[in-house]
């Protein structure tokens, strides 16, 4: 626990944590903590012994208050770690020039919970993550102890095979908000969000279906997060029921492309004709959804060593609305938007998609191909005036 304390991470933590251990301490126990954590941080062994042996008194009482502290309020497993690491070093000190083992015992107990404790919540997690893991689709499990209630595994939704049936305006952002956990998806909205397909007419409802989407933990989910085990029979099938293709014969050899950070290439499916995604639904207007702009804009990369990027409204506008991206996104005018890579990492600007359902933005070379200095026929400088 010595050694996990003094490295780097754990030091940059508890000097941050000084601050507020100080003030804490101030009103509990004087400056005895603040003093044992400057002596720790600047290694001066003989005053820190000193201090312990001085303070043997209430040294048992500053290990629980800091127990305590680490484990009131809403602390992360780290900031619990760093406080009961403090405390353990306090303790084992008391241990070695007092000669009361008992707080350290105290501290240790917890420690050995919470770590098992963060251990299961990271299994958990984890056990999870491959059916979300580059391909776009995600988990609803927002309301998991509801579905174990009732013997249900969370819901996986295969966003990729959607995909590969409909464009993406088809579903935003009339039927779903393109953010995700901002739909608030239950099963008590008849004729809405994934019942405005699932009615038993174009898909089948959910009325005695309900392993047909609460399927993670199970054999079947294989087929919707492992590419190699895609039902292409299944997928043509529907396909050819709603009036979109899915031509497998036409997959080299027999798989479904991928860029080497696992998402798939829809541009290489589309040119080589495996998909055709039909654009609207059933007694929707077509016109409200076949909108496409046909603009190309050049953006400058300020990197002598990276190209520029040519973005292209009509690959974008093909699969999504306009309104998806303006003005919520982004504002609809030349230059109006200072794009940074930055903010994409944080879900801004193309971040909003890429790096999500669409290819991450740290594949650099599938927007920044166009060489500088040459000119880029046809598209418009950022930087230009509307």
């Amino acid at each position: 626990m010595r050694r996990f304390l003094r490295s780097k991470g754990a030091l940059l933590a508890i000097i941050q944590l000084i601050f507020f251990l100080a003030c804490d301490s101030m009103a509990q126990n004087g400056t005895f903590r603040s003093e044992f954590i400057e002596n720790y941080i600047g290694n001066r062994f003989q005053q820190q012994a000193e201090l312990v042996k001085k303070n043997r008194d209430i040294i048992p009482e500053e290990v629980r208050s800091l127990m305590a502290d680490a484990m009131s309020g809403d602390k992360t497993f780290d900031q619990k770690i760093y406080l009961l690491g403090i405390a353990n070093a306090m303790a084992s000190m008391h241990k070695h020039w007092n000669g009361d083992e008992k707080p350290l015992l105290e501290v240790e107990t917890l420690q050995k919970i919470e770590i098992e404790k963060e251990k299961k919540r990271v299994a958990e997690e984890q056990k999870w993550t491959k059916y979300e893991k580059g391909i776009g689709n995600f988990l609803m499990k927002e309301h998991l102890h509801q579905m174990e209630a009732k013997g249900l595994t969370p819901v996986v939704f295969p966003h990729w095979v959607h995909r590969a049936w409909f464009k993406c305006k088809v579903c935003h952002q009339d039927i779903f908000v393109m953010k995700r956990g901002a739909n608030d998806i239950d099963h008590n909205k008849e004729g809405k969000q994934c019942w405005a397909c699932h009615n038993n007419k174009t898909a089948f409802n959910d009325e005695g279906n309900c392993e047909r989407c609460h399927l993670a933990g199970r054999p079947e989910a294989d087929r919707l997060y492992d590419l190699s085990k895609a039902d292409h029979a299944k997928i043509k099938e529907v396909a050819v029921r709603l009036g979109a293709e899915w031509n497998p014969d036409k997959l080299l050899e027999g798989k479904i492309p991928v860029d080497r950070y696992g998402y798939i290439n829809w541009i290489e499916l589309k040119n080589s004709g495996v998909f055709n995604p039909i654009g609207f639904l059933e007694g929707v207007d077509k016109d409200s959804t076949n909108e496409v702009k046909d603009d190309l804009i050049l953006f400058e990369s300020t990197s002598p060593s990276v190209n520029n990027v040519v973005f292209s409204h009509k690959i974008h506008s093909s699969w999504i609305k306009c309104s998806t991206c303006h003005p919520a996104i982004f504002k609809d005018e030349l230059g109006g938007n200072d794009i940074k890579m930055t903010d994409m990492a944080s879900g801004k600007f193309c971040g909003h998609c890429h790096g999500k359902v669409s290819f991450t933005f740290a594949d650099c070379h599938r927007c920044h191909s166009q060489p500088k200095g040459e000119p880029a026929s046809g598209a418009l400088s950022r930087h230009a005036k509307p």
